[in-house]
């Protein structure tokens, strides 16, 4: 049997769609024909409707090589759970069965890995949920964090110390990889247990960190009230003073104050925001673009995060217009990440005009989507976006009838 056998009209149907998808996208037959691990001429051939499509795989490599989804393709209102969304989904488990059994003080026994190759695990974990790629962070994650306590309570000084170390980082993988799945209380348990570890460590940066991290993770649950107690309590412990060399608190200090204001804005407080806005703002200034454990704090995050809180406080078009005639480019964050992350933002901005910045809502959410699938397929705000988009579109778009086949609302 070869890859194709007789063609009908709905094969002809999806080779067209293909080569408008591919237009649209400005992309040559050969660089999409090599994205999708076939060649140009039999690419060429599909579009013509000359071959069939028998193989589910093939338009799955399509659709991931064209940003866009087998819906789309096939012209089916449904959109299937990805692959990989499904291994992130599946890494779960075993995070949730860790951060329960294990404690820094109580841990099973268990073999665990050298310290060195744990620590690079918890590194290569972190570098994966920056770029979004969660399939490949969760990918052992529960093991890691497990090996990980366990030289932390059994280990010798050096030994506790670089892992408690790692455990932290770890511990923002499983925040990330749990909040972006839904999973937000086990988001909650993976914050504080980082926390823990970095308090254990008496590292304040380390604490400014996971700090930030408790903070936004308590927003999400609705625990306004004790997530500003946190940030408040740990910017009281931070140094204020001069940065030198070694940035990595001044940093932790910004990002706290950045979900200080991000929180301060959802419970109405637009005077609290602006203050905590403003004190990042002057640290930015005194360190410049960092990334330390890939936070990425600086001027660039700092006005990104001024989009966010100004959508909470109902100012989101103001706010874009100032992040856009800045001439940030999101792309120099290099994180998929964060770059996603403010495309996302600048999206619910725009939305905030009534109507007549549609335009620039479906190109961001395009672009948000296109960069972190598993992120904004996630995310309920994105989706209700999508159909309110819909809802009130004077005339049908191609790229918003993908994004609903995307994100499973058409």
């Amino acid at each position: 049997m070869g890859e194709f056998t007789a063609v009908s009209a709905e094969d002809q149907a999806i080779g067209e769609r293909v080569r408008v998808i591919r237009r649209r996208r400005g992309l040559s037959a050969e660089t999409a024909a090599g994205l999708a691990g076939i060649d140009k001429s039999f690419l060429s051939r599909l579009e013509r409707g000359e071959r069939a499509f028998v193989r589910r795989g093939l338009l799955e490599n399509l659709a991931t090589a064209l940003g866009c989804s087998v819906a789309d393709l096939t012209g089916q209102p449904y959109l299937s759970v990805d692959r990989d969304t499904q291994a992130a989904l599946a890494a779960i488990p075993d995070v949730a069965a860790t951060l329960h059994d294990c404690t820094l003080s109580d841990v099973p026994d268990v073999p665990a890995r050298p310290i060195g190759e744990l620590v690079t695990g918890a590194a290569a974990a972190l570098a994966y949920s920056d770029n979004v790629e969660l399939h490949r962070a969760g990918d052992g994650l529960g093991a890691l964090l497990t090996e990980l306590h366990v030289h932390a309570v059994t280990g010798d000084g050096d030994t506790k110390r670089t892992a408690l170390a790692a455990l932290v980082e770890a511990c923002i993988v499983a925040r990330a990889l749990a909040g972006t799945m839904g999973h937000v209380d086990l988001a909650v348990a993976a914050a504080r247990r980082g926390y823990d570890a970095a308090r254990t460590l008496e590292r304040p940066d380390l604490i400014g960190f996971m700090a930030m991290g408790r903070t936004m993770t308590l927003g999400r649950v609705g625990a306004r009230r004790r997530a500003l107690r946190v940030a408040s309590q740990v910017l009281a412990e931070l140094p204020t003073g001069p940065a030198g060399a070694d940035t990595r608190a001044t940093e932790a200090r910004g990002m706290l104050h950045l979900s200080a204001a991000l929180i301060s804005a959802r419970g109405g407080s637009a005077s609290d925001a602006e203050t905590h806005l403003g004190e990042a703002r002057a640290l930015a200034e005194a360190v410049g673009e960092r990334n330390a454990l890939r936070f990425h704090f600086g001027r660039a995050n700092v006005a990104a995060w001024d989009v966010a809180v100004a959508v909470e406080n109902g100012t989101g078009p103001d706010a874009a217009a100032r992040f856009e005639a800045a001439g940030i480019d999101p792309h120099a964050f290099h994180s998929r990440d964060r770059e996603a992350s403010v495309h996302l933002d600048l999206a619910r901005a725009w939305a905030q005009a009534d109507g007549d910045r549609d335009g620039a809502v479906v190109r961001a959410l395009d672009t948000a989507d296109r960069l972190a699938p598993i992120r904004v397929r996630s995310d309920p705000i994105a989706r209700d976006l999508v159909v309110e988009l819909h809802r009130r579109a004077r005339r049908r778009v191609w790229e918003l009838d993908s994004l609903r086949n995307r994100l499973g609302v058409a």
